[in-house]
């Protein structure tokens, strides 16, 4: 059986998603459809997809108090991840252009829990890019707990968690950003038992960094939300910085900025860009 199915394409600074707008929770999604879904050559394509569903819709547990809207994210290989800081911003603004949220504050359901965006700016032009603030919950840091290799390097690694798990690394001043091989995964030793991110770091001045990363399920994206803030945290932490002044991080795909709220948890804020709406030929 064959059924249209509607779609957006978006991105966050170059990591892509494909979005698919369910708020009844009629779409069932295996592994082999959202891989389908986010094939570059036989498909859509994009590092991820998403599915706008209500929380009530989602098939899943729910809180009395969660939000009224769920952010089911897989990774491009089919894999459920519990967090996309680019794809949480992606999906707030296509909340608000198909009139599902009215407000320029609210929050969204994660598998990593609860997390409160705003709209910080809308486009006049409708392919230009929205600007999102999202709070990205707090995080948990692991100073040298593993190494990365890379290059011929082995480079103590910091573990952040942003409800998600990452591994950030900083380069030596002598390797350069730009030109690492990131086709194949770096080394991770020991390997996490439900894997990480990989994030290699250069830094570019007073609060500022550039990384590249190697997402799990995906290999490396142009961007990576929840990337950029556990670099913005390890960062913040390498430099003795505890001012909760803002960091900027700079992407293959752009820049984004990373701050603090009074109470410590993480934001970031950026552009989201929806660029297309279509249908595909779905198959169940």
């Amino acid at each position: 059986m064959s059924a249209h199915l509607a779609f957006t394409k978006g991105h966050g600074t170059e990591n892509d998603f494909v979005l698919l707008d369910d708020p009844d929770g009629l779409l069932t999604l295996d592994a082999a459809t959202v891989a389908a879904l986010a094939d570059r050559r036989a498909g859509i394509g994009g590092d991820g997809v998403i599915r706008a569903v209500r929380s009530r819709a989602a098939g899943i547990e729910v809180p009395e108090d969660s939000p009224e809207w769920f952010m089911d994210y897989r990774n491009a290989d089919g894999s459920i991840a519990e967090m996309c800081g680019n794809g949480v911003r992606v999906l707030a603004a296509h909340l608000q252009r198909a009139g599902h949220v009215d407000a320029d504050r609210f929050a969204i359901l994660t598998r990593a829990g609860v997390r409160t965006v705003e709209i910080l700016g809308r486009p006049d032009d409708p392919g230009a890019p929205w600007s999102v603030r999202v709070g990205m919950g707090a995080s948990r840091t692991a100073p040298a707990v593993r190494v990365v290799e890379i290059a011929g390097h082995r480079l103590e690694a910091t573990d952040v968690d942003m409800g998600n798990p990452h591994a950030v690394a900083f380069l030596p001043e002598d390797v350069v950003l730009e030109e690492l091989d990131l086709t194949r995964r770096p080394g991770l030793d020991p390997e996490p038992a439900d894997g990480a991110n990989i994030e290699l770091v250069s830094p570019r001045g007073p609060r500022h960094v550039a990384m590249r990363v190697h997402e799990r399920g995906v290999g490396e994206t142009r961007s990576c939300g929840t990337g950029v803030a556990a670099v913005a945290v390890a960062a913040a932490l390498r430099a003795g910085d505890d001012s909760r002044e803002p960091w900027t991080v700079d992407v293959p795909g752009g820049r984004l900025e990373v701050g603090w709220t009074e109470d410590g948890e993480v934001t970031l804020s950026g552009p989201a860009q929806l660029v297309a709406d279509g249908t595909t030929l779905a198959h169940g």
